[in-house]
């Protein structure tokens, strides 16, 4: 068994998840994760399938028939990792939105050495000003302890900087997903 996770951008439509999973499906490939959106009005999806190698070729050639009706495809090998990640842990951050937010969170991030897994973000409106506000998730995985320390400390230094709330929680308190 092996797997390929590939990339799809373009002009969102009614259709096209189904398109897609046809394809998939057509090929008795399975539909390990995925992450889809419409971002400005956009399509944009990741998702990981796998199959035996034959099944997989035939796969890739039937995708590239997306490229045809104007959408952006990328194919990669998944690479297999045999590491175990003891833990994740869930940054959740929320505040006035301003330039800058992601950049910083992701710096101190990359400092520390941790692994950013997931990220997900979206601009809302506040509810009596209607002033634009930030809310992200930063999922990250915390695979030697020794980089936890300072960690919160870091954050706490980042809230009060960037002028927004950040709470941190470990994999055994993030409910399900």
């Amino acid at each position: 068994m092996e797997s390929l996770v590939f990339t799809i951008i373009g002009n969102d439509r009614p259709g096209l998840i189904e398109k897609i999973s046809t394809i998939v499906n057509r090929h008795s490939a399975n539909w390990l994760g995925s992450s889809m959106a419409q971002l400005g009005g956009k399509f944009a999806g990741m998702i990981e399938v796998a199959g035996e190698v034959e099944q997989l070729s035939q796969l890739r050639d039937s995708l590239e028939e997306l490229n045809r009706i104007g959408l952006t495809l990328v194919i990669e090998k998944a690479v297999s990792s045999t590491e175990h990640h003891p833990e994740t842990q869930l940054i959740s951050l929320f505040g006035l939105d301003r330039p800058g937010i992601i950049q910083e969170i992701s710096s101190a991030l990359a400092a520390k050495k941790f692994n950013i897994l997931d990220l997900k973000t979206e601009i809302t409106k506040a509810a009596m000003t209607g002033d634009p506000m930030f809310n992200g998730q930063f999922l990250i995985e915390d695979t030697n302890l020794d980089q936890s320390e300072g960690l919160t400390e870091t954050l706490e230094k980042l809230s009060i900087q960037l002028d927004i709330d950040i709470e941190l929680a470990t994999e055994s308190t993030i409910g399900p997903g």
